[in-house]
């Protein structure tokens, strides 16, 4: 992990793949991850595949970097455990509905009484001043709501859902700026700050920077859609032997690749040399692509196009990323020893630094894992923290002395 956010001291009340994706980029930038959760573990934990009950190759995938402390918060010592962390945190985050954050007793207003300059950062499914409040969302309904199934549609128009938790994701990340932003305003300013960061709002923006199209005009100029994407032949064009992905963008990249393919008579054409008709008649330009590519193989294509500094991707499979040369060279897949879980595997950090201190990631926490050292460093003794495990209060999985 890097050291850049050393210091900063992070309650993570987030469940499942959008918080926990969040939270791991903090825990990857240095901050100390207190990832709270009940007594019967984050549901994550239990998708499998995975080598026991509570260690999922999901739950592990989106969250080393933290300690794990299980409470009961519904209890009244385990609500006086969550302030006492929260008055020695910097930041709370969390993706609940305020509703059930507030029955909880962890909503904004609660927490500042106890923490005045504390950052809160949730991620709701919907704002919280909408209509939507109270709905239930998950991945597959955001990709529904905000158009991403429609675009993905199949060729005789059926809905499809992208194969990735994508709208968790990209929820993720706009909580995780979210936080970072918060951070820098209390620093600025020595207050904190609530920001809210819903998963469909974030990706209708996510989707709209291009999709908004003729619609960003009043009046319109057009409908919706980004033609470039929407076009029928943007797609992997078939090779001899597979697949692959041509990109022509600028003038010169078209010229250069209707000279390579031996049509002369597209170099001077204005669909190429002038930008706007070109974006116009774009679909038609990746037409003659696609009827070009089958004539060679993949590697014929790689050579080629290399050569005259064409963008291009070959189209991998999932599975062919792990010896991918480039992620190779990197280093960015790493093997290490996980303490209960055996030999694992895992995708580095997308991030690289310099002059920056790095350290050693944290394995993702077994449930409870850290719950006595955590309690420890807030004042607890051992007869208080046997007391509390004893009532149910809280679960420990490791002795006093770790």
């Amino acid at each position: 992990m890097f050291s850049l956010l050393n210091g900063i001291k992070v309650i993570d009340l987030t469940t499942i793949v959008l918080g926990p994706y969040a939270t791991q980029f903090l825990g990857d930038f240095g901050a100390d991850i207190i990832k709270v959760e009940n007594i019967s573990g984050d549901l994550f934990r239990t998708v499998r595949p995975g080598r026991s009950d509570e260690m999922g190759a999901g739950f592990i995938n989106c969250n080393r970097n933290k300690r794990s402390i299980a409470i009961d918060l519904k209890t009244r010592d385990g609500k006086n455990v969550l302030e006492k962390l929260v008055k020695e945190a910097d930041v709370v985050v969390h993706n609940m509905r305020t509703s059930t954050a507030t029955r909880l007793g962890i909503d904004y207003e609660s927490l500042k009484k106890i923490n005045g300059e504390i950052v809160y950062c949730f991620a709701p499914g919907y704002g919280q001043n909408g209509i939507y409040a109270e709905k239930p969302a998950y991945d597959d309904i955001i990709q529904a709501e905000s158009g991403l199934a429609y675009l993905n549609k199949s060729t005789d128009g059926q809905p499809r859902f992208i194969p990735t938790i994508i709208c968790d994701k990209v929820g993720g990340m706009h909580l995780a700026m979210a936080v970072l932003a918060g951070m820098v305003h209390r620093l600025q300013h020595g207050v904190g700050c609530k920001l809210e960061a819903p998963m469909f709002e974030g990706m209708v923006s996510f989707l709209m920077t291009e999709q908004l199209a003729g619609e960003s005009f009043v009046p319109p100029l057009g409908g919706t859609g980004y033609e470039r994407l929407t076009s029928p032949y943007r797609k992997p064009f078939p090779t001899k032997d597979g697949y692959i992905s041509i990109l022509p963008y600028s003038t010169r990249h078209w010229q250069k690749f209707f000279t390579l393919i031996g049509r002369a008579d597209m170099v001077t054409h204005q669909h190429v040399t002038d930008p706007v008709i070109r974006s116009e008649n774009v679909g038609s330009l990746y037409k003659i692509v696609s009827e070009s590519t089958p004539a060679k193989t993949t590697a014929q294509w790689v050579d080629d196009l290399t050569a005259i500094d064409v963008p291009f991707a070959p189209v991998n499979d999932i599975a062919s990323l792990l010896t991918d040369p480039h992620l190779t060279s990197q280093s960015f897949f790493r093997e290490y020893d996980h303490p209960t879980e055996g030999r694992l595997r895992e995708a580095g950090s997308p991030f690289y630094a310099e002059d920056v201190e790095l350290s050693d990631n944290l394995p993702s926490p077994r449930l409870g894992e850290h719950t006595a050292v955590i309690l420890q460093e807030l004042g607890y003794e051992e007869p208080e923290i046997n007391a509390l495990e004893a009532e149910g209060v809280i679960l420990c999985q490791q002795p006093l002395t770790c």
